[in-house]
Formats: structure tokens, sequence, C-alpha cells
């Protein structure tokens, strides 16, 4: 199993009051850049790559930094001002080079139980979906029917018809022959001149083509948060790190 980390973005909302690269903001005694390696060389994962853009240098010298450098490379995304998308395409190489691929955003804090949950998943395509969530344009949402997965986007039509929905963490696990149909798909997004979508609709495009491939996981019951605005280190600090601390003791 190999790991690909998209950390490229500016994250316009947190700019002004945390300039720096979101996946150094730090919460407890590390970083959630520090947080991940840790917890993906913990589940002896084979290789990590992290795609870096924004302040790039001062993410590798936090991977230097970490102790795990021999297990990390970085690659850079020079138009990390676009669409995620071309940070995934970015990754090409690496969705391609054979095995399964875990895919993850990097500016989440989480309890090790979710990595661990694709890590021994009998899906061979998996989605993290949490039930517990606020409604609203800002959540990507993972809609079920019949048990199978139907949609995976932030606006939802109003016309579809699904047993219930939940909130993609934005982990993911492909097999081999979906990372590389990936791969192709985010070459025919640039290909296309679609550069500034997000990464989550090449991954919609695979999903609806071919559901039967899909599953998830559904980890409601785990706590974890995806760190867009200010109010959300706040919650991370006060409501999220307390129970990570409490795991670990």
């Amino acid at each position: 199993m190999r790991a690909v980390v998209l950390a490229a973005g500016v994250g316009r909302r947190l700019n002004k009051t945390h300039p720096g690269p979101k996946s150094l903001l730090t919460f407890g005694d590390r970083s959630l850049l520090a947080r991940h390696l840790e917890n993906l060389a913990g589940l002896n994962v084979d290789h990590i790559a992290i795609c870096v853009g924004h302040e790039a240098a001062m993410l590798r010298e936090a991977v230097q930094a970490s102790g795990l450098s021999k297990l990390v490379s970085t690659v850079l995304n020079p138009r990390y001002h676009e669409g995620s998308v071309i940070s995934l395409w970015t990754m090409r190489h690496y969705l391609r080079a054979g095995g399964d691929v875990m895919l993850m955003d990097a500016d989440v804090l989480y309890h090790p139980a979710l990595l661990e949950r694709l890590t021994f998943t009998d899906k061979c395509n998996c989605f993290l979906l949490d039930r517990d969530f606020e409604p609203g344009l800002e959540p990507v949402k993972l809609c079920v029917r019949d048990q199978r997965l139907v949609e995976f986007r932030k606006q939802v039509a109003p016309d579809l018809q699904y047993d219930f929905a939940g909130e993609s963490v934005g982990f993911f696990r492909f097999e081999e022959v979906t990372a590389q149909r990936l791969a192709d798909k985010t070459a025919e997004y640039v290909a296309s001149g679609r550069r500034e979508e997000p990464y989550e609709d090449a991954i919609r495009d695979l999903l609806l083509a071919t559901p039967e491939i899909f599953g998830y996981e559904d980890i409601t019951s785990l706590p974890w948060i995806e760190i867009d605005f200010p109010e959300d280190i706040k919650r991370a600090n006060h409501e999220i790190l307390p129970y990570l601390n409490a795991s670990v003791r």
C-alpha cells in the first residue's frame, strides 16, 4: 500500500490569519503533517508521496525534520493556484505505479482508526463516510441507495433518490486498476482545459461510471475535522484533540 497526500493548496479561507500551509498547523504537540506521517508509518505504508505547492520549502523542511523522510517523496505542483484536480494529476506517476493507493487530503485532524479502516477494509475501492454532519453547501456528500453509493459532490440534485447521506472525510483507497483509471481521468481534465475543478469531480466520474466496484466504511463514531475556516481550528482544539489525547493515554 502506498499513500498520496495532497498538500499543495493555499487555503484561501485561512490564509489571512494562518498564511503558512494548512498541513503545518499544530494541534497539541504535532502538526497535521507530522500526524499523517506517523499514522501512515505505523500502518507500514510502503511509501508516502506528498504533493506540495504553496510554501513548498516549508513542507519539505518539515518532512526532513520528521525523522521519516526516507519513507517520503515530495512532488511540486507549480500550478497550485488552480483547481485541486491539478494536484491529483501531478501525482499521476504514483497513481500508475501499481498496487493499492491511499489518497488523503492533508488538512484533516483525525483519529488514527480512520486510516486503519481504510487499510483493513474488504472494499477494493473505498470511501470513508460520516453520517453525523451539518447540512449545507460546504460538506462533500456521499449518498447511498440500496447500500450502494450513488452520488459524491457538494450539491446534490433535489430529485436524486437515496436512503441516506454522509460527509466524505477526504480519504480514499483505490485498487491498482482504479488508481490508474483515476490518473487517466485527471489527464482528461487537464487536456480539456478543466483545470479549475476539484479533484473530487474526477473521482465522482469513476464512481458514476462503475458504482458496483466502490464501497464505503461508516466512520460516524470516530472524531475528525477538516480545517478550512478559523472556527475549524477552534473546534479541532476543543472538540477533536481531547479525544485524540485520551486515546493515547
